[in-house]
């Protein structure tokens, strides 16, 4: 599969009612999941090829207040769309719903992270360019 075909398929399972998707080729596996109904999560999650097992997911920071954001796959967290560039969010910025908050990059393919709702930025945890592990939080916000 080339990075087009990727790319509509994700947008299909997207505006799709299935809940999940696995798809194996050879080596490639790419898995796609949304949240359930009413719970605020990153809805697309991408694996990379099948490999050696990964540690298990590293623990949300404690909620303070609001929300997490958490890395839907392991890469490298990017806050801006290219060097030099301002970053995506900053503490006490308003979001919206759907809105890009952060980039991830597994296997120079780039995954746009969104806010789940409507909200205010607390914090970004993790440092431009910092690998993350997926489960891990990326980003505080408080809703409304």
């Amino acid at each position: 599969m080339n990075k087009q075909e990727i790319f509509e398929l994700m947008d299909r399972f997207d505006a799709g009612r299935a809940i999940s998707l696995r798809l194996v080729s050879g080596d490639f596996t790419l898995e796609l999941t949304k949240a359930a109904p009413g719970v605020a999560a990153v809805p697309i999650q991408a694996a990379a090829p099948a490999g050696p097992a990964v540690s298990a997911p590293v623990p949300a920071a404690p909620e303070e207040e609001g929300g997490v954001i958490t890395a839907p796959l392991v890469g490298t967290f990017y806050a801006a769309p290219s060097p030099g560039a301002e970053p995506f969010v900053r503490p006490g910025q308003r979001v919206e719903k759907g809105q890009t908050v952060c980039i991830l990059e597994a296997m120079k393919m780039m995954s746009e992270v969104q806010a789940p709702c409507a909200g205010i930025i607390l914090e970004v945890l993790p440092q431009d360019g910092e690998l993350v592990s997926f489960g891990q939080a990326l980003i505080r916000y408080r809703e409304g």
